[in-house]
């Protein structure tokens, strides 16, 4: 199984061919459990207001492109704030 890590940079490498559950793991690592669980949307609370946002949602076990964009780019902005 891979780490977080290894995850995080796949994503970044392509983030068309990110499986669901494996951004589901990356989420929960980075922003704990989801506030909200649709049927197939998981809503992260962010330690900020407005973008980005962290909303993803399930098709067909995989990872919608542009949410996957929106998670890194949450992640690089939450790594900012704690250096």
């Amino acid at each position: 199984m891979p780490s977080v890590r290894e995850l995080v940079t796949a994503m970044r490498r392509s983030p068309t061919s990110v499986r669901f559950a494996d951004l589901e793991k990356v989420c929960e690592h980075y922003f704990g459990k989801p506030r909200h669980e649709g049927s197939s949307h998981k809503v992260y609370r962010m330690p900020w207001s407005g973008d980005p946002r962290v909303n993803i949602q399930n098709d067909k076990g995989m990872a919608k492109a542009y949410q996957v964009k929106q998670v890194l780019a949450a992640i690089e902005k939450i790594t900012e704030e704690e250096k």
